[in-house]
C-alpha cells in the first residue's frame, strides 16, 4: 500500500494482494520506521456510509464502509473519493506503470491505458 499526502489531501493505492486481504480481514496497514517512532498507515472496515480518516499517535486510519470494499472487489470500479474534515481522501487500485520504472509492480492492476 502506497500513500501520498499533500496539504489536506491523502490518497490510498493498493495492489491487488491488498485489496483481496482488506476484503478477506476487513483491514490492512503498513508501518515506516523512523530513527525515533514509527508511521503507520491503515485502512479498516467499518459500517459507516461515507470514508472517514482519523490520525492517532503516529497512525492514520482510513475507515472504510463495508459496502464500498465488496463493490471494490467484486467490479472494475478503480476507486472512492471522500471528505473527512478538511482532509480529502482518495483511495484507489494501484495500476502498472505506463513509463519505465524500478518498482516491483508485479502485484499491480493491468493499466487499462496500456493497449496490446
Amino acid at each position: 500500500m502506497k500513500i501520498r499526502i499533500k496539504d489536506h489531501s491523502v490518497r490510498y493505492r493498493l495492489t491487488q494482494s491488498e485489496v483481496a486481504e482488506l476484503g478477506k480481514s476487513g483491514k490492512i496497514s503498513n508501518t515506516t520506521a523512523f530513527i525515533n517512532r514509527s508511521f503507520v498507515y491503515a485502512i479498516e472496515k467499518t459500517e459507516d456510509s461515507e470514508l472517514s480518516t482519523v490520525f492517532i499517535e503516529n497512525k492514520i486510519i482510513l475507515k472504510m464502509p463495508e459496502t464500498m470494499i465488496d463493490e471494490w472487489i467484486s467490479t472494475d470500479r478503480v476507486g472512492f473519493e471522500g471528505q473527512s474534515g478538511l482532509v480529502k481522501i482518495l483511495v484507489e487500485k494501484d495500476f502498472v506503470c505506463i513509463d519505465n520504472t524500478l518498482e516491483d509492480q508485479s502485484d499491480n492492476y493491468p493499466n487499462p491505458n496500456i493497449k496490446c
